[in-house]
């Protein structure tokens, strides 16, 4: 197994693996030493079936199953469909889905661990996705900037989420139910690695537990652009069958609306299971003035 740098900060590419067959166990470990180093692995030109996108995938977590039930894979519901494609008989929820910059699960008790998206249809031009790398982000800041966030909690908010303004109203309501706004540390560190990582996004992170909207948000605002300076980021631009998994405990990932939405793009996604991080928001949210 060779592994190709892609970027000054994270990704890299993993050569000469077929992911179509079963891995003994020493290639699975060189993955995830891999994905622990690079924080985003592409394979390329792998021509996977369903089955063999979740038996991979099974090889470095437990599945999650989705909250949206209703863009879930009719026959294997490890799967997430995110697509712009008409899904029975109406606009799919996920047609504009990672329009801001985000971690996958971030609004839960337990934050997603990984993600690994796989492409069967994509557009002539465009459909790419950013990644950001939350450890660099960490590691740069001020030594003073340090000590006033590393004892800091952030509130995250489903219900904040860009995507919930495209969705039916009552399949938002019934996310929110499912997914009540929750406490997390504005500052993590990696369960493996131990590394510090910022955990905070503009997609669903609205205030500092224990101050004022008002108080907060230029905290916040500066974390967010400083997150994602262009120097801690990787562009993927996808080809048709390439499956390329990342950690959300270390990155954030943006997909830009960079492209001709009458053009199908249609992916499909497992979800690691995390471990338990955040808990319940006990009193109302701030709101702003």
């Amino acid at each position: 197994m060779k592994v190709r740098k892609l970027a000054y900060a994270l990704g890299a590419e993993v050569l000469d693996v077929d992911l179509t067959r079963p891995l003994d166990k020493g290639t699975v470990q060189d993955i995830r030493a891999a994905w622990l180093e690079h924080l985003v692995l592409v394979f390329r030109g792998q021509a996977l079936t369903p089955q063999q996108h979740i038996a991979f995938s099974a090889n470095f977590g437990e599945h999650e199953m989705h909250h949206n039930k209703y863009n879930r894979h009719p026959d294997h519901p490890e799967l997430y469909i995110v697509t712009n494609k008409v899904i029975d008989g109406r606009p799919s929820d996920t047609r504009n889905v990672g329009r801001e910059w985000h971690s996958d699960g971030a609004y839960k008790l337990t934050p997603s661990m990984g993600s690994l998206l796989y492409s069967r249809e994509i557009p002539p031009v465009g459909g790419d996705t950013l990644f950001t790398n939350m450890y660099v982000a960490y590691d740069t800041l001020s030594a003073v900037m340090k000590q006033v966030i590393d004892p800091l909690f952030s509130i995250n908010d489903r219900g904040a989420a860009r995507n919930n303004q495209y969705v039916d109203a009552q399949r938002v309501s019934e996310r929110l139910k499912l997914a009540p706004p929750v406490v997390n540390p504005v500052v993590r560190a990696h369960p493996e690695t131990g590394r510090k990582a910022l955990f905070v996004n503009p997609n669903v992170t609205t205030c500092i537990e224990g101050m004022t909207y008002e108080e907060s948000r230029p905290l916040l605002e500066f974390l967010f652009a400083h997150s994602v300076k262009q120097e801690f980021i990787f562009r993927h631009h996808w080809k048709v069958h390439d499956l390329v998994m990342w950690d959300n405990r270390c990155t954030m990932h943006l997909a830009p609306a960079d492209f001709d939405m009458t053009q199908p793009r249609y992916m499909l996604r497992t979800t690691l299971s995390g471990t338990p991080l955040g808990r319940l928001l006990e009193q109302p949210q701030p709101q702003a003035a």
